[in-house]
């Protein structure tokens, strides 16, 4: 399968390492640009597209969804289907339409609790037992699609959340798969 990777943060690059290691064609990462980090303010690169980059993959890094120029390079890559794991746009029609199979979510939670942003954060927060990860169908609404698989993962005493987001990152690749 030929696959387009959208994601950005770590436990975006662990369904991209999943889907390389599973023998998936992906010629082209994109990701948010760089962004200053830390105390010293210091440009650093998303851990997608450092992975990606020693992949040897093609990265964009578009301030917009809405980028023409996105669109033509997604579909000069001429996908089969886009991935999508935390990459933080809403993706406009147009590029949904840009692969033939359409593009599939991973979202880290138990859909529909908890759409949009910090789905693990608010587990947490609201005291949740048990969480999970969701592949879906990605429509222009936030997190609106139809639901492929669910896999739920309970919340372990004291986890907070970059241990918890690992895990459902780690979740949310096999389901991927």
């Amino acid at each position: 399968m030929r696959a387009v990777f959208l994601g950005t943060p770590d436990s975006a690059a662990t369904g991209l390492r999943a889907l390389l290691e599973a023998g998936h064609d992906v010629p082209l990462a994109v990701t948010q640009p760089d962004r200053p980090s830390g105390r010293g303010g210091r440009m650093r690169a998303p851990a997608v597209k450092v992975l990606a980059l020693s992949r040897g993959i093609e990265v964009v890094q578009p301030g917009s969804a809405r980028d023409p120029a996105l669109l033509e390079r997604i579909s000069l890559a001429r996908p089969d289907v886009l991935v999508v794991i935390a990459y933080g746009k809403i993706l406009p029609r147009p590029l949904l339409d840009a692969a033939p199979l359409g593009a599939v979510n991973v979202h880290f939670s138990l859909l529909p609790a908890y759409r949009g942003a910090a789905p693990v954060q608010w587990a947490l927060a609201l005291g949740e037992s048990r969480t999970g990860v969701t592949t879906m169908r990605v429509e222009e609404a936030l997190d609106e699609g139809g639901i492929y698989l669910q896999r739920e993962v309970a919340i372990e005493p004291g986890e907070h959340a970059p241990a918890l987001e690992r895990r459902l990152a780690v979740a949310g690749a096999q389901l991927l798969l």
